[in-house]
């Protein structure tokens, strides 16, 4: 028993004094970083960079020269790029033709012929045959018929199409020329030149025949101003055509009447 001086402990059930509010949950503590000596994550690689592609082989550009040119030539002319030649040197129209051929395509326009713009020209063309690479003349003379190898000679290779004024066997000048068609043919055999007609006119075929050398009948070797713009896509009347008008001027001042014209094949 306890003595009545003393108070009687508080009841257990009695609720807390309101002077202390109830503790709040503590929230968790956030987890340890990792230790220095736990391995990193492995980062995530990042896309790579598109390869850049090496600029195509150039097969041919400005100057340079040969068959192979003329077949570059020859195609350009089919699609209508070009309209001179074939010449087989690579000069400024011809470039100016591949940069237009390019810039059509969404090929780099560089004037320049690469692999690409070849092969992608390639399949827009047919194989070119051998008068689309000489259309407009250039291609080797044949050799000299035997009846050309003495006195003064035009010697004229149906065969070549070409024309060598020659003297005593000696090769002066050749020239690119044109026939007539099957239907007014080149007559063939061994003739002279009996008149010269500086500005010539055919009455026949209402046309001038420039620097004209008569040899056999009315035919003539001639300046043909329409060979000139369409090479071999045309012919004569029977005529021998020249297109180069400064070079048959000349050879109109060499040759003489009565100088030999020997037209073989």
């Amino acid at each position: 028993m306890r003595p009545p001086s003393q108070p009687a402990p508080p009841s257990p059930s009695r609720p807390p004094s309101r002077s202390q509010p109830p503790a709040r949950p503590q929230p968790a503590s956030p987890a340890r970083p990792p230790s220095d000596d736990r391995p990193a994550a492995s980062p995530v690689p990042r896309p790579s960079a598109s390869p850049v592609r090496p600029p195509a082989p150039v097969l041919w550009s400005r100057g340079d020269t040969g068959r192979d040119v003329r077949e570059l030539q020859a195609r350009l002319r089919q699609l209508e790029w070009l309209f001179e030649g074939p010449t087989g040197t690579y000069g400024e129209l011809t470039e100016r033709a591949v940069r237009g051929f390019q810039t059509k395509r969404g090929l780099p326009p560089t004037g320049r012929t690469d692999t690409v713009t070849w092969q992608r020209l390639l399949g827009m063309t047919r194989e070119p045959g051998y008068w689309d690479l000489y259309l407009m003349g250039g291609q080797p003379a044949a050799a000299p018929d035997p009846r050309c190898l003495t006195g003064r000679v035009l010697c004229i290779s149906k065969t070549s199409r070409t024309l060598r004024w020659m003297i005593d066997g000696r090769t002066v000048t050749t020239l690119p020329v044109r026939f007539g068609s099957d239907a007014t043919p080149t007559r063939d055999g061994v003739f002279h030149v009996y008149w010269k007609s500086r500005d010539h006119w055919s009455t026949l075929y209402d046309t001038p025949m420039p620097y004209a050398m008569f040899f056999s009948g009315g035919q003539a070797v001639h300046y043909s101003a329409d060979f000139a713009a369409r090479g071999y896509a045309g012919a004569s009347h029977g005529c021998v055509n020249v297109r180069d008008e400064a070079a048959i001027a000349e050879l109109y001042r060499q040759v003489r009447d009565g100088d030999k014209v020997v037209v073989h094949r």
